[in-house]
């Protein structure tokens, strides 16, 4: 069976979950109770806000009725890449369901499928900023350079 990765957003002032991490922890949880995965990894670590991303996901699967035990926190990450990475070292298998936001998934697959995951996504509906969109554009820049230096683990 899969396991579901939820890829980390922002966390705001006062451990406020941004409407990013939230859509995308509520599409999780969704996916949980639709019998997807036994297991959730919730990736991102502290940025400028206490509590990690993994954290603040992971109260919102509480409150979703996600079980503790079903529950994983990958906290040390900071980016795509380590989400992956740091949560590949957390796999009972290699089949994974990421979960993030259209715009995203594409980059964070071919990440996951380079580091030996056999992986798809499922994402909540969303239309992303010019901002975003212009943000993963320079992320693909990053991801070329890291596949030419031979795609090393984080």
């Amino acid at each position: 069976m899969s396991t579901i990765l939820i890829l980390g957003a922002a966390v705001w002032p006062g451990g406020a979950p941004s409407p990013t991490l939230a859509r995308r922890t509520r599409h999780a949880a969704g996916l949980y109770h639709s019998g997807v995965s036994e297991r959730v990894i919730c990736c991102g670590g502290l940025g400028r806000h206490a509590p990690s991303e993994a954290e603040a996901m992971a109260m919102i699967l509480r409150d979703e009725g996600v079980p503790e035990a079903a529950i994983a926190l990958e906290d040390r990450s900071t980016s795509t890449y380590e989400n992956v990475g740091f949560a590949r070292e957390m796999l009972t298998a290699r089949e994974v369901v990421i979960v993030t936001d259209p715009y995203h998934a594409p980059r964070a697959i071919m990440i996951a499928r380079a580091m030996g995951l056999a992986a798809r996504a499922d994402c909540p509906a969303h239309r992303a900023s010019a901002k975003a969109r212009a943000r993963e554009g320079f992320a693909y820049l990053k991801l070329g350079w890291w596949l030419l230096r031979g795609a090393p683990a984080p």
